[in-house]
């Protein structure tokens, strides 16, 4: 079992809040500015935001070089990550009735500890 790094777990944490952020600036974005769909606006953001966090878990939380092979991988071992944020976010909007304002910041907190797992394998052995 690879060894708990805290320094990784802190750093994953501030660029979590970071990426929360942007994911949901672009998500609010798409929803009230373009007046998308939720789950429309929940992909665009999804993608935008993983941009962005790819670069900086590199950078800031594992101190890896980002290689284009990583980049590609990266969505990918994400894509979990993805579909249950997204069955969540069905769940709690069409299923429980929550506003779908606020429905993604509660599906993404139940994702953040196998997020940090799988980000850090991803981009430390790709």
């Amino acid at each position: 079992m690879p060894k708990f790094e805290v320094r990784e777990f802190i750093s994953f944490a501030v660029v979590g809040v970071i990426n929360t952020a942007t994911y949901y600036a672009f998500y609010l974005f798409g929803l009230k500015g373009l007046g998308l769909a939720y789950m429309a606006a929940h992909f665009g953001a999804v993608f935008l935001s993983m941009v962005i966090s790819f670069f900086l878990n590199s950078y800031v939380t594992y101190k890896v070089k980002p290689t284009l092979k990583k980049f590609l991988i990266y969505p990918v071992t994400q894509l979990v990550n993805i579909v249950v944020t997204a069955g969540l976010l069905y769940l709690l909007v069409d299923g429980l009735g929550m506003n779908s304002t606020v429905a993604p910041l509660a599906a993404l907190i139940i994702t953040v500890p196998v997020t940090f797992v799988v980000t850090g394998k991803v981009l430390k052995a790709a």
